[in-house]
């Protein structure tokens, strides 16, 4: 038996995730989760290349390939952060287990 596949990875929400992965690696150039820079010129499997992380996950009820659900994050920093959601970036950063996983920006909140 396999697993099915997540919504951004195959149907109709594909092509919308596909564009939008492209337009964030054109426009944005920091994490969204550390706040630092990203080298885009990095590729797979290298722990900082980038990636599109979804800041509400999917499995959470986030949309699979609204831009405003998507940020640009480094591999490990999305790894780390895994399928939590972040909302207080305010406040001091929330410690999960022995990691401290900080937002750049208030994406809960955020309206475009």
């Amino acid at each position: 038996m396999t697993t099915p596949l997540r919504a951004d990875k195959t149907g109709p929400h594909r092509v919308a995730f596909e564009k939008n992965r492209r337009r964030l690696l054109k426009t944005e150039n920091v994490c969204g989760i550390c706040g630092h820079l990203i080298n885009k010129k990095l590729k797979a499997p290298d722990p900082m290349s980038p990636v599109v992380d979804h800041i509400i996950p999917i499995n959470k009820g986030g949309h699979p390939s609204a831009i405003e659900n998507l940020q640009l994050a480094h591999w490990t920093c999305n790894r780390q952060k895994s399928d939590k959601l972040f909302n207080n970036q305010k406040e001091e950063p929330k410690t999960i287990g022995n990691r401290n996983l900080p937002q750049s920006l208030n994406w809960i909140s955020y309206r475009s």
